[in-house]
């Protein structure tokens, strides 16, 4: 991984599939001092807790075969929204000129997840992708890490 350059005002997205940080650098490219301007969680359990039903079936037309139809994952579809929503509030974001630049962290399953959604300008401010999970990580031990 190439390290990657904050500037002063940029922001760190920091995100899984069901919780998100948005924070400012408010210190400089070599001291972050990251503030927490946005936090957004969603309550998102398993499929199993709440699918109700088993997968249906479904009757072949010219035949007397039934085959079972694929169940549904309630939890992966719930992670795709998140992240569609907060990719349209980082165009909103970037479009209103809050940000000029922004990194993204995510594991590399979010971030497979979200990029589909990101807007072309929202694309033309990132700095850099960070593929770890960091989203649960205390501020200090999260400058830490980005700034190695």
């Amino acid at each position: 991984m190439s390290k990657v350059t904050i500037a002063a005002e940029d922001w760190v997205v920091v995100c899984d599939g069901r919780k998100a940080l948005i924070c400012q650098n408010k210190g400089d490219e070599k001291f972050l001092n990251l503030k927490v301007i946005e936090e957004r969680e969603d309550d998102n359990p398993p499929t199993r807790d709440q699918g109700t039903d088993r997968p249906g079936r479904v009757q072949e037309s010219m035949s007397t075969e039934r085959s079972a139809v694929g169940q549904t994952d309630w939890h992966d579809e719930a992670e795709r929204t998140f992240l569609k929503h907060l990719a349209e509030r980082l165009h909103d974001a970037v479009m209103g000129g809050a940000t000029r630049g922004i990194v993204l962290a995510a594991p590399p399953r979010a971030l497979g997840m979200i990029r589909p959604f990101l807007s072309q300008p929202t694309v033309d401010t990132l700095r850099g992708e960070i593929a770890k999970d960091y989203v649960n990580l205390p501020m200090v031990e999260l400058e830490e890490r980005l700034r190695s």
